[in-house]
Order: C-alpha cells, then sequence, then structure tokens
C-alpha cells in the first residue's frame, strides 16, 4: 500500500499526526488514544498497513 494511501485512510478514520519521530511519524486516534508509527517508506507492507489501520480504528 503506497504511504500516501494509508494516511488518508487513517485520517478519514479521525486520527491525528502527533509527531516526527527517527524513522517514523506517529499518529493518535483521540478518542481511544492509541498511537502507532507509521513508516516513511513509499509501499508500506499490506499487513503492516492493515495492522496500523486495525490499531487506530478499533474502539
Amino acid at each position: 500500500m503506497k504511504r500516501k494511501d494509508l494516511i488518508t485512510k487513517i485520517k478519514k478514520a479521525g486520527c491525528v499526526f502527533i509527531r516526527h519521530g527517527g524513522r517514523h511519524d506517529w499518529y493518535q486516534n483521540p478518542d481511544t488514544g492509541i498511537c502507532q508509527p507509521l513508516p516513511r517508506h513509499r509501499e508500506i507492507n499490506e499487513h503492516l498497513a492493515r495492522h496500523i489501520i486495525k490499531k487506530l480504528t478499533r474502539e
């Protein structure tokens, strides 16, 4: 999955950007308080992308 597509999906789910890390950007779901790192690669493995979406959109 393209990184920009993943960011679009998690932002539509209500997640917000928190900060830049060393090799990752951190996003948080303000409703649940859960944070997840998002790697700065152009392509993100489908399994990892599904994991990130699942963690951030879980209620």
